[in-house]
């Protein structure tokens, strides 16, 4: 994963949805929604307190930040 795989908005999201995937895979998240627009992604990964809406940017460093953690 330290490789960058994105270029614009749109790849960083995919990239983003991707480590999602894997961070639901290893069980560290129970799932996420992503909400499209004509401009952005907003991603929400519900907790048990509150759900507030990530941007492309936010979602995939704690991802990324999760997956690392776990050793994986």
């Amino acid at each position: 994963m330290s490789k960058c795989c994105f270029h614009d908005e749109i790849t960083l999201a995919e990239e983003a949805e991707k480590l999602g995937k894997k961070a639901m895979e290893l069980g560290l998240i129970n799932g996420f929604t992503v909400h499209l627009f004509p401009d952005c992604r907003q991603f929400y990964i519900p907790n048990q307190k509150e759900s507030e809406p990530l941007s492309s940017e936010e979602v995939y460093l704690r991802f990324k930040k999760l997956i690392e953690q776990s050793g994986n």
